[in-house]
């Protein structure tokens, strides 16, 4: 344990996270999620849903500022205008932690894409269908660095 790390990052996830740079992308994705075949390093986070991972990673990372869209969901196939009550949760965890952002509809198989640009695939046991969601991480701000 640390003092002020959010208790669900372990230490493959925070090194992912840690790792990665202004505009990559991370996939918080659901039980059903075909991750292991996507591409992307793969960080198991079982017995966690998906809403509590991204609040832990929200707690650390910022969202990207530089472009029109940092957060996206899985469009529900066949029904695009549907919003899952996990997606509905998801947007007010992105705007609670994160700011106002909102959290785009994306077509399965272009979420797949997307997918395999990531730089990190968290593997959740998330059950709620549509439990997926990608962060595009934003710049950490000289005031927002811990100092000694």
């Amino acid at each position: 344990m640390l003092k002020g790390i959010h208790p669900l990052l372990g230490p493959e996830l925070l090194h992912a996270i840690r790792t990665m740079g202004h505009g990559d992308d991370i996939v918080i994705a659901d039980a059903n999620f075909p991750a292991g075949f996507m591409g992307p390093k793969v960080v198991r986070a079982d017995g966690v849903d998906a809403v509590a991972m991204t609040e832990a990673i929200l707690a650390h990372m910022p969202l990207d500022t530089f472009v029109p869209e940092a957060a996206w969901r899985m469009e529900v196939v066949g029904d695009p205008t549907a919003v899952p009550e996990v997606c509905a949760t998801f947007q007010e965890v992105v705007h609670r932690l994160a700011g106002d952002f909102t959290v785009h509809s994306v077509e399965r198989f272009a979420f797949y894409e997307m997918a395999k640009k990531a730089a990190c695939i968290v593997a959740t046991t998330e059950f709620r269908l549509y439990g997926n969601i990608i962060l595009k991480k934003g710049v950490v701000l000289p005031h927002e660095v811990f100092r000694v």
